[in-house]
């Protein structure tokens, strides 16, 4: 029972950071109807500055440089690329993305080479015990922060004005553009934004218990595809709730994998693309997806 508590604790915490990486996902495709697969390089290039930084300016500073500028690096690829790009169909684009995180992704690793980077953070290897659970401080941090950035994003798309834009953009680009709203800047903010919430996730995917970051960081990203998919990409509620779904089967499926050996090792990387799976062939737009309907 201790041991399921802790999976389940465990998988909670990084169901959290997986659904900010999700919620990134979600966020462009609302803004552009563009599913961007170079969402693991802007997750690798915001861990891999505060890992450079940190020695020089201390950690709290590199967080907010890698912050930054993993938010600068989705801009300039909305700017420099996908709008100018913005002519070719949303699949077009969708491959545009996939070139952009080869180069991305090639040139960080290359840097980062064989090494693992550690990010300075100042929880390090410390525990914390409810009662006779054990669980990583790091763990709890991390579910704490991305509850918090979480939160203060749907505030944000309910009640501002960049999230009421967001929203119409989301439901009719034409006529959002006729009522006035720049569709170049929700755009851009978009992939702003979900630069931002990848820097943030790359932190808590590289501290302990992880020894760090290292070239198959951005893998992650990968398996928070299936959380923002199984939600609904054009879902934010979707996002939290695919997140926690894929952390929660990751870590019960690592867990009990000795007891799951029948299924094969390294059940728990495949487990959330196998629900994935399930639920699309259950609710194709996804738990919480908006169902396309058409006339004929």
């Amino acid at each position: 029972m201790i041991t399921f508590l802790e999976l389940l604790l465990n998988g909670i915490s990084i169901g959290a950071v997986y659904a900010l990486i999700a919620l990134g996902f979600v966020v462009i495709f609302k803004a552009t109807e563009v599913v961007n697969f170079a969402h693991a390089s802007l997750l690798l290039a915001g861990g891999y500055l505060v890992a450079r930084l940190q020695p020089v300016t201390g950690f709290w500073a590199a967080l907010l440089v890698g912050v930054a500028a993993a938010a600068a690096v989705g801009a300039l690829i909305e700017f420099l690329i996908i709008r100018r790009a913005g002519a070719g169909s949303h699949n077009v684009l969708a491959i545009v993305t996939i070139g952009v995180d080869i180069v991305l992704t090639t040139e960080l690793t290359r840097q980062i080479g064989t090494e693992i980077l550690a990010l300075g953070d100042p929880w390090g290897d410390a525990v914390v015990h409810l009662g006779q659970v054990t669980v990583a401080e790091t763990r709890l941090v991390a579910l704490g922060a991305a509850a918090t950035l979480i939160t203060l994003f749907l505030l944000a798309f309910k009640y501002t004005g960049w999230g009421i834009a967001m929203r119409a953009t989301a439901e009719d680009a034409e006529t959002a553009a006729l009522m006035g709203i720049r569709l170049g800047r929700v755009s851009l903010s978009a992939w702003a934004v979900a630069g931002a919430l990848a820097a943030v996730a790359a932190l808590f995917l590289c501290v302990f218990p992880t020894p760090g970051l290292d070239r198959g960081t951005s893998l992650a990203a990968i398996k928070a595809f299936p959380a923002a998919i199984l939600g609904g990409l054009d879902s934010t509620t979707g996002a939290l709730a695919g997140g926690l779904i894929v952390g929660v089967t990751e870590a019960l499926m690592s867990g009990y994998q000795n007891q799951l050996a029948f299924l094969g090792r390294g059940i728990g990387d495949v487990a959330p693309f196998l629900v994935m799976v399930v639920i699309l062939l259950l609710r194709p737009a996804g738990l919480f997806g908006t169902r396309e309907t058409v006339r004929v």
